[in-house]
């Protein structure tokens, strides 16, 4: 079936343009304007490319009761997300082709988007033995991470990214120095003493940054920082990059529009991993972002049950769902004046499609149908238990937020409506 999208504003982050037209969907993908069975009228709405998120924890296998891959496709499909590409840190971790295989069969019997999957790159996550990264990949496998578990032994790490690189296989890292990081709540500084939280500094991130850095120019691995979220980490992300090292960085979209002072009166529902930083922090990583030496924006969507969460804040479990929230919340960069929407849209579905050499984060001819329709001005109040996610920690409950969603469509089909 042929759809013609008429009278939409165009957010092309490929060509770094937005202009009222219309696109022509046939067979699932973009084609060439023409006759169409049927004629969807915009209103000057925006039409873009699908979402795709990378760092979506689903947890299925494990603790279902936080999140399945059908309550997060939903999400996703609400939030304008066509593509998420899952972690590993479930119970049991997907460290092995066999638990691999039940997640992509899951996923794609019951979630409306696309699903991808990432494998640990360590088994168990735990640091110790590296995973068969080459079986894994046969298996499906889009990337390798240990998510939140840092490799603390470097002569482990370094086989693991060596293997790797053999195979042309994408890293994923988290990069906080383990031992200055454990057990922090929040960002060291004035905050925190005031609060009486264990804080961690910002120069955690950049020693792990650092240290990961050696080794990829060691080993030529490819390799993506999952978050960067401080300006100290910044300068040696920049001459990583100058020097032709094949590194990529995100960013999530808490520490974009949220900072430390946030968690206020202990309110863990902003306990995040890394923890909110220091304004100006967030405002570096901004123009980071704007100038290409962040890559991409993911949500980090991270379900956590009420029982982990209503908790003194030091005991609280880290984390939120996001996946919802992700275009309202990236619509206050907009809003503000920091991006411009074809800029945003680089982050959020051109640069995490390039990374994972995927054909889609386009409106080019022949890329596939995979597309959001939403309003970047509508208004509304965010009710949590309105989210399609099982789980309901979002810090923007209550929040007065702008832009929303009307439809989303994977591959031409409409799997999203308001």
């Amino acid at each position: 079936m042929s759809i013609c999208f008429t009278n939409a504003r165009l957010i092309d982050p490929e060509t770094g343009t937005q202009e009222i037209g219309s696109l022509t969907v046939a067979d699932g993908h973009i084609v060439e304007n023409g006759p169409a069975r049927e004629m969807i009228n915009c209103g000057g709405k925006c039409l873009a490319p699908g979402i795709i998120d990378i760092g979506v924890k689903v947890c299925e296998p494990g603790e279902r009761h936080k999140e399945s891959y059908r309550s997060a496709g939903l999400a996703a499909a609400a939030g304008g997300v066509t593509t998420m590409v899952t972690r590993p840190d479930t119970t049991p971790a997907i460290d092995s082709p066999e638990v691999l295989e039940f997640v992509r069969r899951r996923a794609n019997e019951v979630a409306p988007v696309n699903v991808l999957v990432m494998a640990a790159l360590t088994k168990g996550r735990e640091g110790r033995e590296m995973t068969e990264i080459g079986f894994l990949q046969d298996a499906g496998a889009v990337a390798f991470t240990d998510c939140d578990h840092v490799v603390r032994d470097t002569k482990v790490y370094s086989r693991a990214l060596t293997y790797a690189r053999s195979l042309n296989a994408l890293v994923i890292a988290h990069v906080q120095e383990p031992t200055l990081s454990s057990g922090a709540a929040v960002t060291s500084g004035k905050f925190a003493s005031l609060r009486g939280l264990p804080g961690v500094s910002p120069m955690a991130e950049r020693m792990g940054l650092d240290r990961d850095i050696a080794l990829i120019e060691m080993t030529g691995v490819r390799y993506h920082v999952d978050q960067i979220t401080t300006a100290r980490a910044l300068p040696a992300l920049e001459r990583a990059k100058a020097n032709g090292l094949d590194i990529t960085a995100g960013v999530s979209i808490h520490h974009l529009t949220l900072n430390e002072l946030d968690v206020a009166d202990y309110r863990t529902f902003f306990k995040v991993k890394p923890p909110l930083r220091s304004e100006d922090d967030r405002l570096a990583v901004i123009d980071a972002l704007a100038n290409g030496t962040i890559d991409l924006i993911s949500s980090m969507h991270t379900p956590q049950d009420e029982e982990s969460k209503r908790l003194p804040f030091e005991e609280a479990a880290s984390g939120a769902v996001a996946m919802e929230t992700l275009l309202p919340a990236a619509m206050r960069l907009v809003h503000n004046g920091y991006l411009d929407l074809p800029t945003l849209w680089r982050a959020l579905s051109l640069a995490p499609a390039k990374r994972l050499g995927l054909p889609a984060g386009r409106l080019s001819i022949g890329a596939p149908a995979d597309l959001v329709l939403f309003d970047p001005d509508t208004p509304f109040v965010l009710d949590r238990f309105k989210l399609h996610s099982k789980s309901k920690n979002t810090p923007f409950d209550g929040a007065r937020m702008q832009g929303r969603v009307d439809a989303t469509y994977v591959a031409g089909r409409q799997v999203f409506s308001r």
